[in-house]
């Protein structure tokens, strides 16, 4: 239980490290393409689904290493099921239609806990591009530092 403790930990500390890498890619991506914000609607959008998929790019980076970890302890035999449970743990699903050994089944719940602090960043970031995403489309007047659109 203690080994589990440590490497649950230790990957968790590696994710965070790919979720703050994705994450300034992220924030770098939208602060260089922000003038887009105030030009349409579809512009705005264009920045904001770049965004999500630079953070989802992030979450399946996390998850494989998770995968990676499931795959190195044998708890199974090809990646593809070892990324099917470390994503459905990633994201707190939980379905439960496949479970790793009693041996290291604690790894699951930290993968959980990970996977919820780092959409929860992702999220902080999401809400920041939608909120002046909504500010310009909906009312690009009240901008101090840009004239009135016409």
């Amino acid at each position: 239980m203690l080994r589990d403790l440590l490497l649950g930990t230790a990957t968790t500390s590696l994710c965070l490290v790919l979720q703050t890498l994705a994450l300034v890619a992220a924030l770098r991506y939208y602060s260089h393409r922000e003038s887009m914000l105030r030009v349409t609607f579809l512009h705005a959008e264009k920045v904001v689904i770049g965004l999500v998929i630079i953070l989802i790019l992030g979450s399946l980076a996390q998850m494989s290493i998770w995968a990676l970890v499931f795959l190195i302890l044998g708890e199974f035999d090809n990646f593809e099921a070892a990324l099917y449970h470390s994503a459905v743990n990633f994201a707190t699903l939980g379905y439960g239609d496949v479970v790793m050994s009693n041996e290291h089944r604690l790894l699951g719940p930290l993968e959980a806990i990970n996977g919820a602090l780092m959409i929860g960043v992702s999220t902080a970031a999401l809400a920041r591009a939608f909120t002046t995403v909504i500010r310009e489309q909906v009312n690009p007047s009240q901008r101090k530092d840009l004239p009135p659109r016409r």
